[in-house]
């Protein structure tokens, strides 16, 4: 098989596609689930496997939504446990977007935790409230990372699994 046969190329693009939706977990802007899925979409679609392909991808497919569903249902409901309102979580993640562009890559945690990190210290009006509010927040959206980049990498072993045995 060269690069030049169809099947392949199409191989090699839906590989980069989910590589970089593995590294979208991390990088705003990327969205990691939909760039995965639709690799293994364009595998499917456009590839040369068997067809079993498709039964890949109907497994990529229930993956990718509940993967979708739990990463923001489970850290929510721990989030709502804990007391801390959306609207902090708003006001994080909109200064850690612009932290990431401000200061590239480490910008990110640091406008996350210094956006919730004030959101909480204007509603709760002490320091010693809102740093564990912050925490809480920041455990939230770590679970949600590890969420979605565990779909993640079960998409990419089951577009693997659909190359060695499709």
């Amino acid at each position: 098989m060269s690069l030049t046969d169809g099947g392949a190329a199409f191989s090699v693009v839906a590989a980069i596609a989910i590589v970089a939706g593995l590294a979208g977990v991390v990088v705003p802007g990327l969205p990691a689930l939909p760039l995965c899925w639709g690799g293994v979409l364009l595998w499917a679609i456009f590839g040369d496997a068997g067809p079993g392909r498709w039964a890949v991808l109907a497994a990529a497919t229930v993956v990718a939504a509940a993967g979708a569903v739990i990463k923001y249902a489970w850290p929510g409901r721990n989030l709502k446990r804990t007391g801390v309102p959306t609207s902090s979580l708003l006001v994080g993640g909109l200064l850690g977007l612009v932290g990431f562009f401000v200061i590239p890559v480490i910008g990110l945690v640091i406008g996350f935790v210094g956006g919730v990190w004030g959101a909480e210290r204007l509603r709760l009006g002490s320091n010693q409230l809102a740093w564990p509010a912050t925490v809480q927040a920041l455990k939230a959206a770590g679970l949600s990372m590890m969420v979605e980049f565990l779909a993640g990498l079960v998409i990419a072993a089951l577009w693997v699994a659909g190359l060695l045995f499709t």
